[in-house]
């Protein structure tokens, strides 16, 4: 028997299928489209987080036409600051009119004469500050909002950031002229080509070659803080790709250390990425003007840790002090470059600051004088 074929519909019949099909095409294409659209409105009518909208919202953009630029410092801390006492007598050495303090501790905590020390930090915390998690984005975040707070005051000229164990090295006179007198910022930036913290997910906002680290303690003039502050290009980036690493789970060690190596540690590279990008590398003296000491004698294995040593009453004499005021550069292997220390292109001693400092070690300082400027030292504006 032969095989039938099967039925023919009509031309005209056909004709209609196939425009109804690319009319459903089409319609659907146009509603995926739209849909689309309405998700990128969405994205970009949502509010953003607390801590980058106020930090814009919070910045004034005003010029400084006084006569006595001051000096914003600020202090990052985890709960009160136990080194009061020695910034007390510090501020004490200096003019007030001279400079503003600031303090980010976790949220609701008051300085008063119940949890300080000294006068100069009462009421100076910030009323909008944030829970900070070492290693992730929320360290940046409060940093910004220091900067936002001091920068309303339009005669803050130049902002230091400070942790609660830092001390400074030498007396508030000197600390000022030396600062003032540079028209740069201090930030300790370099290129690591052994990093294995920039992701491949942050290009093309944060391009490779402009990934930068270092320390996290850094002196700005006032046209940088304000470029931290209104970021809102590479900060989220940093908010989206920098997690702290889970605690090491033997049956999830693949994550714990694919994590490790893409945790990025913010502190350590925004602000010098964000700079960076900005084409403001040669308005930066490269380095820090904060001392951090490593243990350069420990095995293998601990000289990776993330922690600083730590200076108590019997490592901080006048001999180990005297040693840190006299270093005058600093070497960056990667670069195969040395920063030679200087300020308003004269040569300097490179560090104003210094921690991890105990309390032990800062009454050491108090009582045998260690805070007084040297007179081989000084600068001139």
């Amino acid at each position: 028997m032969a095989r039938r074929s099967p039925p023919q519909l009509p031309a005209a019949r056909r004709g209609g299928v196939v425009s109804f099909r690319w009319k459903l095409i089409t319609a659907i294409s146009a509603s995926l489209c739209l849909l689309a659209l309405l998700s990128i409105y969405h994205r970009q009518s949502r509010p953003p987080s607390p801590s980058l909208s106020v930090a814009r919202s919070r910045i004034p953009l005003k010029k400084y036409s006084g006569d006595r630029p001051k000096i914003a410092f600020l202090f990052l801390a985890r709960l009160d600051l136990p080194l009061d006492f020695l910034w007390d007598r510090f501020f004490k050495g200096g003019d007030e009119r001279n400079l503003s303090i600031y303090v980010h501790s976790i949220p609701g905590f008051v300085f008063d004469e119940g949890t300080t020390r000294s006068h100069f930090f009462h009421n100076r915390q910030l009323k909008n500050s944030i829970q900070v998690v070492w290693g992730e984005a929320s360290m940046i975040a409060a940093e910004r909002l220091l900067l936002a707070s001091a920068l309303e005051d339009p005669s803050n000229q130049r902002f230091v950031l400070l942790s609660d164990s830092c001390v400074p090295l030498y007396d508030f006179g000197y600390i000022y002229t030396y600062l003032m007198s540079s028209p740069k910022s201090f930030v300790d930036s370099f290129l690591d080509t052994k990093d294995q913290r920039y992701s491949m997910k942050m290009y093309p906002v944060i391009p490779k070659e402009k990934w930068r680290k270092g320390s996290q303690w850094i002196s700005l003039i006032r046209s940088h803080a304000e470029v931290i502050v209104n970021d809102d290009t590479v900060f989220p980036v940093f908010q989206k790709f920098c997690k702290r690493s889970l605690p090491l789970d033997p049956s999830k060690k693949w994550l714990y250390l694919k994590q490790r190596r893409h945790n990025c540690i913010p502190d350590e590279h925004y602000v010098q990425t964000l700079l960076t990008m900005r084409g403001l590398e040669t308005e930066m003296e490269r380095r820090t003007v904060t001392y951090t000491t490593w243990n350069l004698l420990a095995k293998k294995a601990e000289t990776k840790s993330w922690h600083p040593l730590t200076f108590t009453s019997d490592n901080s004499g006048p001999k180990e002090i005297e040693e840190i005021k006299k270093i005058n550069h600093v070497y960056y292997e990667s670069e195969y470059r040395t920063e030679w220390c200087r300020a308003n292109l004269k040569p300097v001693p490179c560090f104003l600051f210094a921690r991890k400092f105990t309390r032990g070690a800062a009454m050491r300082l108090l009582s045998e004088g260690l805070l007084e400027s040297s007179t081989d030292t000084t600068t001139t504006s």
